[in-house]
Protein backbone atom coordinates (compact mmCIF):
# COMPACT_ATOMS: atom_id res chain seq x y z
CA UNK A 1 0.00 0.00 0.00
CA UNK A 2 1.10 3.19 -1.27
CA UNK A 3 1.56 6.83 1.30
CA UNK A 4 -1.40 8.30 -0.60
CA UNK A 5 -3.47 4.82 0.10
CA UNK A 6 -2.81 4.64 3.48
CA UNK A 7 -3.64 8.22 3.99
CA UNK A 8 -6.14 8.21 1.66
CA UNK A 9 -5.25 11.05 -0.42
CA UNK A 10 -6.27 11.75 -3.89
CA UNK A 11 -5.21 15.15 -4.47
CA UNK A 12 -2.10 17.21 -2.89
CA UNK A 13 -1.94 20.88 -2.29
CA UNK A 14 -3.66 21.86 -6.14
CA UNK A 15 -1.67 18.53 -7.46
CA UNK A 16 -4.13 15.92 -8.55
CA UNK A 17 -2.36 12.60 -8.37
CA UNK A 18 -2.81 10.13 -11.76
CA UNK A 19 -0.93 7.31 -10.68
CA UNK A 20 2.48 5.73 -9.02
CA UNK A 21 5.57 5.90 -11.39
CA UNK A 22 8.11 5.03 -9.34
CA UNK A 23 9.06 4.08 -5.49
CA UNK A 24 12.30 3.01 -3.21
CA UNK A 25 13.71 3.84 -0.06
CA UNK A 26 10.53 5.07 1.23
CA UNK A 27 10.23 7.28 -1.50
CA UNK A 28 7.34 7.27 -4.02
CA UNK A 29 6.97 9.45 -7.18
CA UNK A 30 3.60 10.09 -8.74
CA UNK A 31 1.91 11.43 -12.11
CA UNK A 32 -0.18 14.14 -11.72
CA UNK A 33 -2.30 17.16 -13.03
CA UNK A 34 -1.66 20.62 -11.68
CA UNK A 35 -5.16 21.40 -11.45
CA UNK A 36 -5.40 25.55 -12.14
CA UNK A 37 -3.56 24.44 -15.53
CA UNK A 38 -3.92 20.81 -16.34
CA UNK A 39 0.49 20.47 -16.21
CA UNK A 40 1.58 17.11 -15.89
CA UNK A 41 4.30 16.92 -13.06
CA UNK A 42 6.30 14.63 -11.55
CA UNK A 43 4.72 14.52 -7.47
CA UNK A 44 7.67 13.12 -5.08
CA UNK A 45 6.83 12.09 -1.58
CA UNK A 46 9.59 11.93 0.44
CA UNK A 47 9.92 9.26 3.35
CA UNK A 48 9.36 10.02 7.13
CA UNK A 49 6.80 12.64 8.51
CA UNK A 50 8.42 16.33 8.70
CA UNK A 51 7.68 18.12 12.09
CA UNK A 52 10.31 20.80 13.98
CA UNK A 53 13.25 21.13 13.26
CA UNK A 54 13.04 18.79 10.48
CA UNK A 55 10.36 20.93 8.36
CA UNK A 56 12.53 23.54 8.95
CA UNK A 57 15.32 21.83 7.72
CA UNK A 58 13.30 20.92 4.47
CA UNK A 59 12.22 24.10 3.71
CA UNK A 60 15.18 25.86 3.74
CA UNK A 61 16.96 22.70 2.07
CA UNK A 62 13.80 23.14 -0.92
CA UNK A 63 13.79 26.76 -1.25
CA UNK A 64 17.34 26.26 -2.72
CA UNK A 65 16.71 23.38 -4.87
CA UNK A 66 14.14 25.48 -6.46
CA UNK A 67 16.61 28.32 -7.36
CA UNK A 68 18.48 25.58 -9.30
CA UNK A 69 17.99 26.57 -13.16
CA UNK A 70 20.13 24.14 -15.61
CA UNK A 71 20.02 22.72 -18.70
CA UNK A 72 20.81 19.59 -17.37
CA UNK A 73 18.49 19.31 -14.08
CA UNK A 74 15.34 18.77 -13.51
CA UNK A 75 13.91 21.94 -12.24
CA UNK A 76 11.56 21.89 -8.77
CA UNK A 77 8.44 23.76 -9.92
CA UNK A 78 6.52 23.76 -5.92
CA UNK A 79 7.24 22.25 -1.99
CA UNK A 80 5.07 21.78 0.47
CA UNK A 81 4.09 19.90 3.49
CA UNK A 82 0.53 17.55 3.41
CA UNK A 83 -0.30 15.82 6.37
CA UNK A 84 3.33 15.74 7.79
CA UNK A 85 4.24 14.49 4.23
CA UNK A 86 6.96 16.88 2.33
CA UNK A 87 6.82 16.89 -1.33
CA UNK A 88 8.55 18.06 -3.75
CA UNK A 89 6.67 19.16 -7.81
CA UNK A 90 8.97 18.49 -10.43
CA UNK A 91 8.90 18.51 -14.20
CA UNK A 92 7.70 15.68 -15.63
CA UNK A 93 10.07 13.70 -17.79
CA UNK A 94 7.87 11.02 -19.93
CA UNK A 95 10.83 9.58 -21.39
CA UNK A 96 11.81 7.11 -18.16
CA UNK A 97 15.06 6.84 -16.95
CA UNK A 98 18.95 5.94 -18.69
CA UNK A 99 18.49 2.52 -16.13
CA UNK A 100 15.32 1.92 -18.26
CA UNK A 101 16.93 2.84 -21.66
CA UNK A 102 19.84 0.49 -20.99
CA UNK A 103 18.86 -2.46 -18.78
CA UNK A 104 21.55 -3.41 -16.60
CA UNK A 105 24.20 -5.49 -18.34
CA UNK A 106 23.81 -3.49 -21.52
CA UNK A 107 27.83 -2.56 -23.25
CA UNK A 108 27.37 0.86 -24.40
CA UNK A 109 29.52 2.28 -26.83
CA UNK A 110 32.39 4.66 -25.53
CA UNK A 111 30.79 7.53 -27.69
CA UNK A 112 27.58 7.27 -25.98
CA UNK A 113 29.18 7.21 -22.50
CA UNK A 114 31.01 10.00 -23.47
CA UNK A 115 27.96 12.35 -24.57
CA UNK A 116 26.63 11.30 -21.32
CA UNK A 117 29.00 11.89 -18.68
CA UNK A 118 29.51 15.33 -20.73
CA UNK A 119 25.74 16.27 -19.59
CA UNK A 120 25.80 14.94 -16.00
CA UNK A 121 29.50 16.37 -15.06
CA UNK A 122 28.52 19.43 -16.29
CA UNK A 123 25.01 19.60 -13.70
CA UNK A 124 26.85 18.38 -10.99
CA UNK A 125 29.56 20.93 -11.66
CA UNK A 126 27.03 23.41 -11.38
CA UNK A 127 25.88 22.31 -8.43
CA UNK A 128 29.03 21.97 -6.86
CA UNK A 129 29.23 25.80 -7.77
CA UNK A 130 26.16 26.19 -5.97
CA UNK A 131 27.29 24.20 -2.21
CA UNK A 132 25.82 21.14 -3.41
CA UNK A 133 26.73 17.60 -3.10
CA UNK A 134 24.32 15.46 -4.91
CA UNK A 135 25.53 11.86 -3.54
CA UNK A 136 23.18 9.92 -5.23
CA UNK A 137 24.55 9.64 -8.56
CA UNK A 138 23.12 6.29 -10.56
CA UNK A 139 21.43 5.52 -13.87
CA UNK A 140 18.05 5.43 -12.30
CA UNK A 141 18.35 9.07 -11.31
CA UNK A 142 19.25 10.02 -14.93
CA UNK A 143 15.82 11.12 -16.68
CA UNK A 144 15.93 11.55 -20.36
CA UNK A 145 14.00 14.59 -21.46
CA UNK A 146 12.07 15.95 -24.97
CA UNK A 147 14.95 15.84 -26.85
CA UNK A 148 16.90 13.21 -25.78
CA UNK A 149 19.06 15.27 -23.48
CA UNK A 150 19.66 13.43 -19.54
CA UNK A 151 17.89 15.48 -16.96
CA UNK A 152 19.65 15.43 -13.67
CA UNK A 153 16.69 14.47 -10.77
CA UNK A 154 15.67 12.93 -7.58
CA UNK A 155 16.61 15.69 -5.25
CA UNK A 156 14.60 14.46 -2.76
CA UNK A 157 16.94 13.01 -0.16
CA UNK A 158 19.94 12.89 -2.35
CA UNK A 159 21.17 16.60 -2.24
CA UNK A 160 22.25 17.96 1.01
CA UNK A 161 22.97 21.63 1.83
CA UNK A 162 26.07 22.03 4.14
CA UNK A 163 29.66 23.70 3.64
CA UNK A 164 32.15 22.23 1.16
CA UNK A 165 35.00 23.54 2.98
CA UNK A 166 37.65 20.97 3.54
CA UNK A 167 38.98 23.08 6.50
CA UNK A 168 35.58 22.56 8.67
CA UNK A 169 34.70 19.12 8.05
CA UNK A 170 31.98 18.06 9.41
CA UNK A 171 30.67 13.93 10.52
CA UNK A 172 27.48 13.31 8.14
CA UNK A 173 25.15 10.17 8.24
CA UNK A 174 25.36 8.42 4.81
CA UNK A 175 22.66 8.38 2.35
CA UNK A 176 22.62 7.20 -0.79
CA UNK A 177 22.98 3.99 -2.90
CA UNK A 178 25.95 2.08 -1.27
CA UNK A 179 26.32 0.56 -4.71
CA UNK A 180 27.62 3.84 -6.28
CA UNK A 181 28.85 5.14 -3.41
CA UNK A 182 32.49 6.86 -2.57
CA UNK A 183 34.43 5.24 -0.02
CA UNK A 184 34.31 8.97 1.71
CA UNK A 185 30.72 9.17 1.58
CA UNK A 186 30.15 5.96 3.45
CA UNK A 187 31.88 6.90 6.46
CA UNK A 188 29.54 10.05 6.59
CA UNK A 189 32.50 12.78 4.92
CA UNK A 190 31.19 13.38 1.40
CA UNK A 191 32.98 15.80 -0.78
CA UNK A 192 32.43 16.97 -4.70
CA UNK A 193 34.98 14.53 -5.28
CA UNK A 194 31.94 11.71 -4.64
CA UNK A 195 30.16 12.66 -7.20
CA UNK A 196 33.20 12.26 -9.53
CA UNK A 197 33.74 9.11 -8.25
CA UNK A 198 29.95 7.68 -8.31
CA UNK A 199 29.80 9.18 -12.09
CA UNK A 200 33.19 6.93 -12.23
CA UNK A 201 31.14 4.25 -11.29
CA UNK A 202 28.53 4.93 -13.36
CA UNK A 203 30.75 5.24 -16.92
CA UNK A 204 32.48 1.78 -15.88
CA UNK A 205 29.22 0.03 -16.00
CA UNK A 206 28.11 1.28 -19.32
CA UNK A 207 31.40 0.86 -20.56
CA UNK A 208 31.74 -2.57 -19.68
CA UNK A 209 28.03 -4.16 -18.88
CA UNK A 210 29.31 -4.16 -14.73
CA UNK A 211 29.75 -2.38 -12.02
CA UNK A 212 33.38 -2.83 -10.25
CA UNK A 213 31.70 -4.25 -7.04
CA UNK A 214 28.86 -6.70 -6.01
CA UNK A 215 27.56 -8.14 -2.96
CA UNK A 216 25.59 -7.11 -0.44
CA UNK A 217 25.63 -3.94 1.23
CA UNK A 218 28.63 -5.01 3.75
CA UNK A 219 30.75 -6.20 0.97
CA UNK A 220 30.13 -3.27 -1.26
CA UNK A 221 31.10 -1.41 1.84
CA UNK A 222 33.92 -3.14 2.50
CA UNK A 223 35.14 -3.41 -1.53
CA UNK A 224 34.40 0.72 -1.74
CA UNK A 225 36.86 1.25 1.29
CA UNK A 226 39.39 -1.09 0.50
CA UNK A 227 39.55 -2.53 -2.57
CA UNK A 228 40.55 -1.35 -5.91
CA UNK A 229 38.56 -1.66 -8.70
CA UNK A 230 39.42 -4.42 -11.82
CA UNK A 231 40.66 -2.98 -14.16
CA UNK A 232 38.20 -1.80 -17.17
CA UNK A 233 40.14 -3.94 -19.71
CA UNK A 234 39.81 -7.23 -17.73
CA UNK A 235 35.63 -6.43 -18.02
CA UNK A 236 36.15 -4.94 -22.02
CA UNK A 237 39.46 -5.66 -23.62
CA UNK A 238 38.43 -4.00 -26.33
CA UNK A 239 38.23 -0.94 -24.70
CA UNK A 240 41.15 1.63 -25.63
CA UNK A 241 43.49 2.30 -22.55
CA UNK A 242 43.21 5.56 -22.65
CA UNK A 243 39.43 5.48 -21.40
CA UNK A 244 40.51 2.95 -18.66
CA UNK A 245 42.76 5.62 -17.72
CA UNK A 246 40.29 8.55 -17.53
CA UNK A 247 37.45 6.08 -15.74
CA UNK A 248 40.15 4.50 -13.36
CA UNK A 249 41.45 7.56 -12.05
CA UNK A 250 38.20 8.68 -10.96
CA UNK A 251 37.98 5.32 -9.11
CA UNK A 252 40.65 6.25 -6.73
CA UNK A 253 40.32 5.74 -3.51
CA UNK A 254 42.28 8.73 -2.64
CA UNK A 255 40.48 11.68 -3.48
CA UNK A 256 43.14 13.80 -3.28
CA UNK A 257 44.61 11.40 -6.46
CA UNK A 258 41.29 11.56 -8.23
CA UNK A 259 40.78 14.73 -10.91
CA UNK A 260 40.49 18.24 -9.29
CA UNK A 261 36.62 18.69 -10.66
CA UNK A 262 34.27 16.70 -12.25
CA UNK A 263 34.52 19.17 -15.21
CA UNK A 264 38.38 17.97 -15.49
CA UNK A 265 36.92 13.99 -15.30
CA UNK A 266 34.55 14.72 -18.25
CA UNK A 267 37.34 16.74 -20.27
CA UNK A 268 39.81 13.90 -19.66
CA UNK A 269 37.15 11.61 -21.13
CA UNK A 270 35.91 13.48 -24.01
CA UNK A 271 40.20 13.63 -24.72
CA UNK A 272 40.52 9.93 -24.97
CA UNK A 273 37.11 9.15 -26.65
CA UNK A 274 38.59 11.97 -29.52
CA UNK A 275 41.64 10.36 -30.04
CA UNK A 276 40.13 6.82 -30.26
CA UNK A 277 38.24 8.00 -33.18
CA UNK A 278 40.99 9.65 -34.88
CA UNK A 279 42.69 6.23 -34.88
CA UNK A 280 39.83 4.25 -36.05
CA UNK A 281 39.47 7.22 -39.04
CA UNK A 282 43.04 6.88 -39.65
CA UNK A 283 42.73 2.81 -39.82
CA UNK A 284 40.21 2.96 -42.72
CA UNK A 285 41.03 1.78 -45.92
CA UNK A 286 41.84 4.57 -48.43
CA UNK A 287 39.55 4.31 -51.52
CA UNK A 288 41.80 3.34 -54.45
CA UNK A 289 41.75 6.26 -57.02
CA UNK A 290 41.17 5.38 -60.33
CA UNK A 291 43.95 6.75 -63.29
CA UNK A 292 42.70 9.67 -65.56
CA UNK A 293 44.65 10.68 -68.18
CA UNK A 294 45.27 14.10 -68.17
CA UNK A 295 43.33 16.28 -70.57
CA UNK A 296 45.56 18.63 -72.54
CA UNK A 297 43.08 20.36 -74.64
CA UNK A 298 40.02 21.53 -73.72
Amino acid sequence: MTILEQNRLQTINGYRIVRLLDRGEGSEVYLAIREQDQQQVALKILPGRRMGEELTKFYVHAKKLARLRHPHIVHILDFGVEDDFAFLIMDYAPNGTLREKHPRGSVLAPETVNQYVQQIAAAIGYLHEQTLIHRDLKPHNLLVGPRGEVLLGDFGIAVVSHSLDPLYPEQYDFEGTVLYAAPEQLIGRPRRSSDQYSLGVIAYEWLCGECPFTGDFEALVEQHLHKPAPPLRSKNPALSPLIEQVVMKALTKDVEKRFPSIAEFAQALDWATAQVLTQKVRALPRPKRQFKSPRLFP
